[in-house]
């Protein structure tokens, strides 16, 4: 197996970062497919905690080249305070980080928009405000700065002034914001072009080179697949497309390419934002998950809505990305607790639905549960876990006919434990 995708199976949080860090160890290459600087990819490395929005997490190996393909949306100014911050823990080179030519740039006037029409819209979607969905409608509008054009002012200023167009309207006369003129804003993003040169290139050739020479290749996504444009709850999602279908999209691959998607997915499921989510917890065992899960938000700090396993999202994210094994993550926050629920179906209008299929509303679905012996665990002992966490794990892999392959129940490298290899 010379190729795995890393893919969220629930609203992402799940925990992708440390398991792409992990097996960055034994990947060449890291590739980030989607997303911007929304997510929040959080690692614990000793005593220290490196939290990485852009950058993928294979760049605190050094054989590793880390790759931001043309599918992700990039934000120059964020991009630069981050690479500050990782070099201050890992020596990086242009030969070990790569950006796309053909990745949408995040201006100014793009985080303008997202910002004034979460906070003036009465419909809240629980965006970041970080400019990506207002990028990619630019990146389908066929009017998107992309990183090649950073390099040459002229041409810089001209799209800023056509891509301004509507938004100067809109800026002016329905959101009452103030905004750099064109020529301040090509001014700004060329001096970043300037920077960022040495690390431009053709990411579409290097990736097909990479899997043609048997190379060891490992896509990175970000949010997860309830998040999808196509796949998620809409409209409460991102606006890119999250699961495997990404990786075609966003880095160039054939289907043939990846051998193994490796879904992540929670012993329980949180949420940021807006949007329904059945097994949300309301009684007090919901806080108590979140304080002992330290339930925040990577990026945004905002508290994550905690709830029981969903299986019938689980299986419709298995079904959706045609996910091949899972990564359980943070089964150590259950462990102790006196009660323990599953959630095996919804019914929906009398009706009974094992799978969260996207004809269902979710908002009407009432969670039915199967309650299960609690365990107790220390996980001291590798590989060897209580009969009840056993049978947790078999429930699961029972529902959704694929193996648990990696189970995490800490935030340090040392406490992932692999039931199966991969990348041997």
């Amino acid at each position: 197996m010379n190729t795995l995708a890393i893919i969220g199976a629930q609203w992402g949080d799940e925990g992708k970062g440390k398991i792409t860090d992990l097996l960055g160890q034994h990947a060449d290459y890291v590739v980030r497919f989607q997303g911007g600087n929304n997510a929040g990819h959080t690692i614990i490395v000793g005593d220290k905690k490196i939290v990485l929005h852009q950058i993928p997490s294979g760049i605190l190996h050094e054989k590793c080249i880390s790759v931001i393909a043309h599918g992700v949306v990039f934000e120059p100014e964020a991009f630069m305070a981050e690479l500050t911050m990782v070099k201050e823990n890992i020596t990086v080179t242009p030969d070990r980080l790569r950006i796309s030519l053909n990745a949408t740039v995040i201006t100014t006037y793009h985080k303008i928009l997202d910002a004034n029409r979460e906070g003036q819209s009465k419909v809240k979607i629980g965006t970041t405000g970080k400019g990506i969905g207002p990028a990619y409608e630019d990146k389908i509008a066929r009017r998107a700065i992309k990183i090649k054009d950073l390099f040459d002012k002229d041409i810089l200023e001209t799209k800023l002034t056509h891509a301004l167009e509507e938004k100067a309207y809109l800026f002016e006369h329905v959101y009452n914001a103030e905004y750099p003129s064109a020529k301040d804003e090509a001014a700004r993003l060329y001096e970043y072009g300037q920077i960022l040169k040495e690390y431009v290139c053709d990411t579409f050739s290097l990736i097909d080179r990479a899997t043609q020479d048997g190379k060891k290749v490992l896509f990175e996504g970000a949010q997860g697949i309830l998040l999808d444009i196509d796949y998620g709850s809409y409209p409460y999602v991102t606006s890119s497309s999250t699961g495997a279908a990404g990786i075609y999209t966003g880095a160039g691959v054939t289907s043939g390419v990846v051998n193994e998607k490796l879904g992540i997915v929670k012993a329980y499921i949180t949420r940021v934002g807006e949007g329904p989510m059945p097994t949300e917890i309301a009684e007090e065992i919901g806080d108590r998950i979140q304080k002992i899960g330290h339930e925040f938000g990577a990026t945004t700090g905002r508290r994550r809505r905690c709830g029981w396993l969903d299986l019938p999202i689980l299986k419709y994210a298995v079904k959706a990305s045609s996910i091949t094994s899972l990564a359980l993550t943070k089964v150590d926050v259950l462990s102790g607790l006196e009660e323990l629920k599953v959630c095996y179906a919804y019914e929906i209008d009398g009706k009974e639905y094992d799978c969260a299929y996207p004809g269902l509303d979710l908002s009407k679905a009432t969670p039915l549960y199967k309650s299960i012996p609690p365990f107790t665990e220390d996980f001291k002992k590798d590989g060897e876990y209580a009969t009840e966490l056993n049978d947790y794990i078999k429930l699961i892999e029972d529902a959704v006919d694929i193996p648990v392959g990696i189970l995490a129940y800490g935030p340090e490298r040392s406490q992932i434990h692999f039931r199966k290899n991969y990348f041997q």
